[in-house]
């Protein structure tokens, strides 16, 4: 399995797992993952603690997606979990609303998404 299609697995299930504890529904989108039972969306972000190579993990965020969200009055549900590729095991989860992330320093990087990208710590969010 290519790297990209693994981190899409995982990620898949974090969404999965974080649905079912925060009682979401399930609402896929290309800028909003699911949605609180009175329908404002959430965005599911998730990264490794580590990645493979070492370097910490990060979330990143799509300009036209962030703003889109933010008009909606959304939030975002970070997630993080330990490296491997025994399944998901979620170490902590946070609710943000999406207009109170910290400081976004939008650059490219985004091109297949078609918008620019922002990278954000774990350490920033928790």
């Amino acid at each position: 399995m290519s790297r990209s299609k693994r981190t899409n697995h995982f990620s898949t299930l974090c969404e999965e797992q974080i649905v079912r504890k925060r009682r979401f529904v399930l609402e896929r989108a290309s800028w909003h993952d699911a949605r609180f039972q009175n329908g404002t969306p959430v965005e599911i972000k998730s990264t490794m603690v580590e990645h493979a190579d070492g370097q910490p993990g990060n979330f990143k965020i799509y300009r036209e997606y962030h703003d889109r969200l933010r008009w909606a009055d959304g939030w975002y549900c970070f997630v993080y979990r330990p490296h491997g590729r025994s399944g998901c095991t979620v170490l902590k989860d946070r609710m943000v609303k999406a207009s109170n992330l910290p400081l976004l320093r939008w650059h490219g990087g985004g091109d297949h998404r078609g918008t620019q990208q922002a990278k954000i710590a774990i350490g920033d969010v928790f």
